[in-house]
């Protein structure tokens, strides 16, 4: 007798939260750290004054990252907080009201009437917030904002990668801009391509759209510095 074959899928939105601070803080750590020692280093400064700035943006980045995420993201978790208390309070004073609108949100979305509103006392009776959380305000009950967990996840990942722009120093004199470029590049790319397939997006496109904006920002970078180097 034939085994029953369970339809399963697989979606990756739920990672959504910690894979965008992981990428963000990658991808800015890898372009500003380069970025800054490439700059100091087209002023024809020393690979002590490289390696200081390296460190320099490792720490600074790191910390930065670190509380541009958890404001950011307090921010949205209290907006959507505000949301949800407004909606019981709405629900509580107005149900007959709160159910019209649901019923209306799915008319808009082409359902007939009068099933309209058999679909949304349904859910109401089932979950009467959370169906109005979805249909109405886009807020999904399991997946509220994380600061503290974009926040660590952002810093750790900045902290590590700044690492890899630094590993350039190690090239001989002449070729170590040429080297934290070339170790830039590539690890962007990878990183570009990468974070394609965990949201399974097109990996060639999120490969190519990293490594051009920081091949603009190292060369924007190493013309202001060579700039100030000559002025100086």
């Amino acid at each position: 007798m034939a085994r029953r074959r369970h339809h399963r899928e697989h979606h990756r939105s739920g990672r959504s939260g910690w894979l965008r601070a992981a990428v963000l803080g990658s991808n800015d750590a890898i372009v500003s750290t380069a970025s800054l020692m490439i700059g100091v280093g087209a002023s024809a400064s020393s690979a002590r004054a490289m390696l200081v700035a390296g460190v320099a943006a490792l720490f600074a980045g790191s910390m930065s990252m670190a509380v541009g995420e958890y404001v950011s993201v307090s921010s949205q978790r209290d907006a959507e907080r505000a949301d949800i208390a407004k909606e019981k309070e709405e629900l509580a004073s107005q149900p007959d009201a709160e159910l019209q609108e649901l019923a209306g949100i799915y008319v808009k979305r082409g359902l007939e009437k009068d099933l309209a509103m058999e679909v949304a006392k349904q859910l109401s009776a089932h979950d009467r917030l959370g169906a109005h959380l979805r249909d109405e305000l886009g807020i999904d009950q399991n997946s509220h904002p994380r600061p503290l967990q974009a926040a660590w996840v952002s810093a750790v990942s900045f902290a590590v990668f700044a690492i890899l722009p630094l590993l350039g120093l190690l090239a001989p004199a002449a070729y170590r801009l040429y080297a934290i470029a070339a170790i830039t590049l590539v690890s962007l790319a990878s990183l570009g391509a990468l974070g394609g397939w965990l949201g399974d997006a097109p990996m060639l496109r999120g490969s190519l759209r990293v490594t051009i904006g920081g091949a603009l920002a190292m060369l924007v970078t190493a013309s202001i510095g060579h700039l100030v180097g000559t002025a100086v």
